[in-house]
């Protein structure tokens, strides 16, 4: 008798083999039998007609603050994920000195876009070291399992204070206190250790991540002590500028110490190598020893723009500065009006004092590069797609057909901006890097980007567009999900998940391909405090199940909680079991 039997299921197991029709059993929350299962089981699953896979491991995500007060971890888990990786970018909550937590707060609410209203009611901080930190989001159970990176800004501003927050040169000692709280961290249980080096990235008061400019012998001094402590994955987001030479000092680093170096790879105005530059760098180093690995995006990482998101064209005209901080109602009668319309559409932009005055002039009069987006949007639209082409169409300017849309069901219409990544108008670059070895899908930033982003949904795109959907050239289903689950698990040394196997953990998605399907997003306000966040849902997911544990039934939570905090690399089960 197993705890549970998947009976029938169309078994795509995380390898990358052809899909095969089987039986699973679990027992423990660990898989113990796919085949033909004679043996009964408590619960008996009927997955006839269903794929199943295993659970979702999302590496790049932003719940570093949301982990430490949600069980759910919306919007990652109504997407298939079971195993999320956070603390990216550089930016996070530990350590803390008690008197940085509003400065915490601040970065990470200028980077990521994450109300700082909610930050700063949902988080207890009861912490200050990053292994206090570590205890904390051990105590609380969720839906999945959590990890998660020693950020860069937090140990900078903790070691040198506000020189370090100024992205001032440390001392050799302070590298050292620097180089040692990372190897604490480590050994405590965190997977790996990021940073950031984009002018992207910036506090809400405009100063960029600790970090950025760091030195050569900063990065490697910190990489060393990841080395001492034998595992972790050095993740940074750079603009790869030539003069700082990353991949020279990323394959050194890698080389030297045996550890990936995985860095965000863009097609971005802010970088100077564009992504063939990247590659060939990447690959002459790997060729060396080294082992760096890419993390892309599936779509254009862009930005949904709305009245009551973060961004839309007509955030620098001066109507909308006298509107901008009054609470909705007022805000929509006055939209409404067609006398403030007509104001509003005649009035020329006041630009901001701005090192990304470029992009913040795309974001308000680049229409031929934003796109309506309504039901059944295509992540992949064309040039005659976007809202020039379609005012053209309509007889309107360009802003009179974006504020009209924008006005659509009672103000909640979006406008799409895919800011990077975006080439030629479609997205053709990106499918040769599903076959490559030194890549992985990442990049959905799950939990942050509230007001702008809703790329957690990813998954669910890699699946239904990419593996099923696509006009211009899909990829293999089998290739998607060992994307998304063997490889993203390998990388951080996750050897327990991202296959269906016996001895492996049973996080597992049972889908309906043909149902699989995107929701359209919309704009929540129920984070601590009211604090706004873009959400979207999914339909096709009959269930998933968190080590043999059913978290969700076609897209409603359970109520069980078994997801934990994963400390440190995790050795596959049955090798264990083999050497003892």
């Amino acid at each position: 008798m197993h705890d549970t039997v998947i009976r029938g299921g169309t078994v795509v197991d995380g390898t990358g083999a052809p899909a095969f029709i089987a039986d699973i059993a679990i027992d423990d929350g660990h898989i113990t039998a796919v085949g033909d299962v004679p043996g009964k089981g408590r619960t008996e699953i009927d997955a006839s007609g269903l794929h199943v896979a295993p659970g979702f491991v999302d590496v790049h995500t932003h719940y570093d603050g949301q982990a430490t007060w949600d069980s759910e971890m919306a919007p990652s888990s109504w997407h298939g994920v079971t195993t999320v990786i956070m603390g990216n970018c550089g930016v996070g909550f530990a350590p803390a000195a008690p008197d940085r937590h509003e400065w915490l707060i601040r970065l990470m609410e200028g980077v990521e876009d994450i109300p700082g209203t909610a930050l700063a009611e949902g988080m207890a901080w009861d912490w200050e070291s990053f292994p206090e930190y570590l205890d904390a989001l051990e105590r609380r159970p969720r839906t999945i399992d959590v990890a998660t990176h020693v950020p860069h800004g937090a140990v900078r501003a903790y070691v040198m204070g506000d020189r370090g927050a100024r992205n001032e040169d440390p001392t050799e000692h302070e590298i050292a206190r620097m180089s040692a709280i990372v190897e604490e961290g480590l050994r405590a249980g965190a997977l790996g250790f990021s940073s950031s080096r984009t002018i992207l990235h910036k506090s809400v008061d405009g100063e960029v991540v600790p970090g950025t400019t760091a030195s050569k012998e900063e990065l490697i001094g910190i990489g060393r002590a990841m080395g001492r402590a034998g595992h972790g994955v050095f993740e940074i987001a750079s603009d790869l500028k030539r003069e700082w030479d990353e991949f020279g000092w990323m394959g050194q680093l890698s080389a030297e110490t045996g550890l990936p170096v995985t860095f965000a790879m863009l097609q971005s105005i802010a970088k100077e190598l564009d992504w063939h530059e990247q590659i060939a760098a990447m690959e002459e180093w790997n060729a060396k020893g080294a082992n760096i690995v890419a993390q892309i995006a599936l779509r254009g990482n862009g930005v949904l723009m709305a009245w009551r998101g973060t961004l839309h064209p007509f955030l620098f005209k001066p109507a909308w500065a006298e509107i901008a901080e009054l609470p909705w109602d007022q805000q929509w009668a006055k939209l409404k009006d067609p006398a403030f319309r007509q104001r509003m559409l005649s009035e020329a932009n006041v630009w901001p004092e701005t090192d990304i005055l470029s992009l913040v002039m795309i974001i308000a009069e680049g229409f031929a590069a934003q796109y309506e987006m309504g039901e059944d949007f295509d992540y992949e639209p064309t040039a005659a797609d976007s809202i020039a082409a379609r005012a053209a169409a309509a007889g309107q300017s360009p802003a009179e057909y974006a504020y009209d849309m924008l006005c659509r069901e009672n103000g909640s219409g979006f406008i799409y901006f895919p800011i990077l990544n975006y080439a030629d108008g479609n997205l053709d670059f990106v499918k040769p890097m599903f076959e490559r070895d030194d890549v992985v899908i990442s990049l959905s930033d799950g939990g942050a980007h509230c007001g702008t982003i809703c790329d957690a949904a990813s998954p669910t795109y890699l699946l239904a567009y990419w593996a099923r959907d696509r006009a211009r050239g899909t990829i293999p289903l089998e290739e998607a999900v060992k994307r998304q689950c063997h490889d993203t698990a390998k990388l951080y040394g996750l050897e327990d998940r991202g296959q269906i196997r016996p001895g492996l953990l049973a996080d597992l998605n049972l889908i309906d391909m043909a149902r699989l399907k995107l929701g359209k997003p919309w704009m929540a306000f129920d984070l601590p405090a009211g604090g706004k966040r873009l959400l979207q849902r999914a339909d096709g997911y009959v269930l998933t199940m968190k080590k043999g544990v059913i978290t969700f039934r076609e897209g409603v939570p359970t109520g069980e909680l078994p997801g934990v905090l994963i400390r440190g690399p995790q050795a596959d089960p049955a090798l264990r079991m083999a050497a003892e």
